[in-house]
């Protein structure tokens, strides 16, 4: 498979983003709170019409303008042959099916570009909330246009994820930890992160290169992370596309979340 060109800027990249994404959630809107048809992936797994929609209409468009980067999407059988691209297009095209299927509007389409590893384009259009996200590496992270930046730490902080890894939290942080009400789209709590309105979150083995390459980026430019125990940074669209245990903050908080999830791998 041949490189891309060259000329094409990360910019250009994310405007494709944008836009291609901002009409997938026009897609999805057409199903939200109309009893789509769903079927189970694997037993556990909804998938529903609107997502097939979203990402029917994301792969035609995004492989039509840029034809040379590979392909991985929640909802397409990944094909080996994105390995061979220098750059690929991650993509859900409905992050939160569940909470999509109950009527909550936190949910999103998720695209992202990666390269080598790392995103360098990535776009949460969250239509049912009138946000969209997005960020360049070195550019700052926005929503709806405006800068967006994490949470300074205060006396309470409010954290996501798992029950049983808030409770392993040190005994000096107890006191000061609120657990968030639950959000069925990882990519949009690790948004929440980044606008400041959670201050991190834990999140469970075996998140997917598409529920977080977007969001990341996202978070990182809003001055905060994902990692995992060992306080590395995932990467995304290679062989393996499945994560083990990540945490998602910033500062302290951030280094104290990734010790509790490194205790329980020891």
């Amino acid at each position: 498979m041949p490189a891309p060109d060259p000329v094409i800027s990360a910019a250009e990249d994310l405007e494709l983003l944008r836009d291609a994404a901002r009409e997938a959630g026009v897609i999805a809107m057409r199903y939200f709170g109309k009893n789509p048809q769903v079927w189970m992936k694997g037993g556990t797994s909804p998938v529903s019409e609107a997502d097939h929609a979203a990402d029917a209409y994301l792969r035609e468009t995004l492989l039509a303008a840029r034809p040379d980067y590979g392909w991985l999407s929640e909802e397409t059988t990944d094909d080996p042959a994105r390995l061979l691209a220098r750059r690929t297009f991650v993509v859900d095209p409905i992050d939160g099916t569940r909470g999509f299927l109950e009527g909550l509007r936190s949910w999103c389409v998720s695209v992202a570009v990666v390269e080598d590893g790392r995103t360098l384009a990535g776009v949460l259009e969250c239509p049912a909330k009138d946000e969209t996200y997005w960020a360049l590496p070195g550019q700052g992270a926005f929503l709806n246009g405006k800068p967006i930046a994490v949470r300074r730490l205060g006396e309470t902080v409010e954290i996501g994820g798992l029950k049983q890894l808030i409770d392993l939290m040190p005994a000096a942080w107890q006191g000061r930890v609120q657990r968030a009400a639950h959000i069925p789209s990882l990519a949009y709590r690790l948004a929440m992160v980044a606008n400041g309105a959670l201050d991190a979150t834990f999140v469970k083995p075996n998140a997917h290169d598409w529920d977080i390459a977007a969001a990341d980026l996202i978070l990182r430019e809003a001055g905060g992370a994902v990692l995992d125990g060992q306080g590395r940074a995932p990467l995304y669209a290679g062989e393996v596309i499945r994560h083990g245990a990540l945490v998602a903050g910033s500062g302290e908080l951030l280094t104290v979340l990734a010790g509790v999830i490194a205790g329980t791998e020891a």
